[in-house]
């Protein structure tokens, strides 16, 4: 699996719990981080480069695209490219959302990448087009916020969600009762978020989801030891950082490794 930096380390979490006996192998593209304010082609070609590294040194069974600009911007390039490889990408959880939603007001945060993209612009015509009630999806690009909380930057992760909250209530209105955190960052900063919502505000990301398709997509081949494994880290950029944020985060007491690529 791999995500632009720690982000996807949100998605780790929910893997590790969903899928205790399997051996993960982590990648931070922490040296290209954030994804969503980079150009597609630059976006796929270093998903390519990772995915072949992947395959090569690691073999691995299955991909988890633990990143939404990349799922919107690669993953179909990944899946042409490697047919016989499963592949699970994430996607902002605007289903769920609608479903959980009462009022139908639903802010969503996400990458200016993935919510320009193509894919995110077909998945919310889906969600609408097959909605039983009044849906008002507000959506709202969250230029840096990524990249603060890959920094592990408290100031500016609480700067920059006091704006992009602020600016969501003024679109959707008081009557907002679901957030849907479209980057996989943002789950780190829910605290923050939850507080700076409210009590009536839902958030809703797509850790468990993505791990429970996952877990179906292996099918047989999931190990059923019930004993954790601990995941192998790699990254583009500084193996202290990912090592300290595996531990932040996860509990994981491992030494991240560089990426070769």
């Amino acid at each position: 699996m791999f995500d632009s930096g720690v982000g996807g380390l949100s998605v780790l979490r929910a893997l590790l719990a969903e899928l205790p006996g399997t051996r993960f192998v982590y990648v931070a593209d922490s040296a290209h981080a954030p994804y969503g304010e980079r150009a597609a082609a630059e976006v796929a070609a270093r998903c390519q480069g990772m995915t072949a590294h992947l395959r090569d040194a690691h073999a691995i069974d299955a991909l988890v695209v633990a990143c939404n600009t990349a799922t919107a911007q690669a993953i179909d390039g990944l899946r042409a490219n490697h047919p016989d490889l499963p592949v699970i990408g994430v996607e902002p959880a605007l289903k769920p959302a609608a479903a959980h939603s009462a009022s139908g007001r639903i802010g969503v945060m996400a990458t200016r990448g993935t919510l320009g993209s193509a894919r995110f612009a077909q998945l919310l015509a889906r969600q609408m087009s097959a909605a039983t009630k009044s849906l008002n999806f507000s959506c709202q690009p969250c230029d840096g916020l990524a990249d603060a909380i890959e920094r592990n930057d408290a100031a500016a992760t609480m700067a920059l969600c006091e704006r992009y909250v602020s600016a969501l209530r003024e679109q959707a209105g008081p009557d907002m009762d679901t957030l849907v955190l479209g980057c996989t960052h943002y789950p780190f900063a829910s605290g923050l978020l939850s507080r700076l919502c409210g009590a009536k505000v839902t958030l809703v990301d797509t850790g468990a989801p993505v791990a429970r398709r996952t877990r179906e997509v292996l099918g047989e081949s999931v190990v059923s030891s019930s004993q954790a494994m601990t995941p192998i880290l790699l990254t583009s950029g500084c193996t202290r950082a990912l090592s300290q944020a595996a531990q932040r985060w996860l509990s994981v007491h491992t030494t991240a490794e560089p990426l070769p690529v």
